[in-house]
């Protein structure tokens, strides 16, 4: 059986997604207090640990390192300031890990924003210090979660390497599979309305572009945020990329225009394609963030079955 370690582990969507492919969580490490309580309720172990203290030597013996590193250094949402920032330089702590116990493979995960950043020089340090520097052969590929069965539009860049040069990885192909939101919107409902103010705004912004009739009737979803004042909007028939400033108020959480109100916790990890008994406080700040900073579990997993065959 194939061991694994789960570092920055957020709610466990790694976990998740390797456990459901026959892989064993040997460790997991993660410093959100918060993000701990829900992992602990799914997991019945406490993940609490910071990467940046963890001495490689008391880890356990394992083959495979799982890190959904910090993306914020490198976000838009983030102001993108990569390894100026703390949280960026927290791949340095992977690349001490991974020279240490020298595993059969990893997997890395972070947002789009990682292969521009800095005109792609951060990429390049990365790649080359897990290339040469740590002598692995390398695999990475953006993907977006709407093509592999999943109805939220979220990007993002998947770093894979293998210690036996020997072996040609191959990202899973985008599945014909559409899933229609309406299949993730639930009945009964609780804690979703928004304000006053946010019903007004939306309303007279769809007013003015002759929008709402046409939202209403394909019963599409508007996804809208407020920043510095200025609202902007955006209509799809898919979810916008879920993200950590769903925990920063409810302007930031996707609205649903026919009933007027913001998803739901419950809604938000469908959308993330986590399992209906995944165990989470409902509709809380904290809750939305910790959604939003996890992986999208079909994904990983599509990449985690296809690693395990080489291993």
């Amino acid at each position: 059986m194939i061991k694994f370690i789960d570092l920055f582990a957020g709610i466990g969507g790694f976990r998740l997604a390797f456990e459901s492919m026959g892989a064993k969580c040997v460790f997991s490490a993660e410093i959100d207090k918060h993000a701990c309580k829900t992992y602990e309720s799914n997991f019945h172990e406490n993940p609490y640990c910071d990467v940046s203290t963890l001495d490689a030597k008391t880890l356990p013996g394992f083959d495979l390192l799982c890190a959904g590193f910090p993306c914020q250094p490198f976000s838009l949402a983030g102001h993108r300031k990569g390894f100026q920032d703390t949280r960026g330089t927290l791949f340095f702590d992977i690349e001490r890990i991974i020279e240490a116990k020298q595993p059969k493979a990893f997997i890395l995960e972070n947002v789009k924003g990682l292969v521009n950043h800095d005109k792609g020089k951060t990429l390049q340090v990365i790649l080359e210090t897990l290339k040469k520097k740590l002598n692995y052969k390398v695999f990475y590929q953006v993907l977006n979660s709407k093509d592999y069965g999943l109805p939220q539009n979220r990007e993002r860049i998947y770093i894979i390497g293998f210690k036996d040069h020997s072996i040609n990885f191959t990202f899973p192909l985008p599945i014909n599979e559409k899933i229609d939101l309406s299949s993730i919107i639930d009945k009964k409902l609780e804690n979703t309305e928004i304000s006053e103010l946010a019903k007004e705004n939306i309303l007279l912004h769809l007013r003015q572009h002759k929008k709402y009739e046409e939202i209403k009737e394909k019963k599409l979803l508007l996804a809208y945020e407020i920043r510095k004042s200025r609202c902007t909007f955006r209509f799809d028939d898919i979810s916008p990329c879920l993200t950590a400033k769903m925990g920063t108020g409810g302007n930031n959480v996707p609205i649903f225009v026919q009933e007027m109100r913001k998803f739901t916790t419950r809604e938000c990890l469908r959308i993330q394609g986590f399992p209906e008994n995944f165990k989470i406080a409902p509709n809380t700040a904290q809750s939305y963030k910790q959604i939003g900073n996890s992986v999208s579990v079909p994904v990983v997993r599509l990449l985690a079955k296809e690693m395990l065959k080489s291993l």
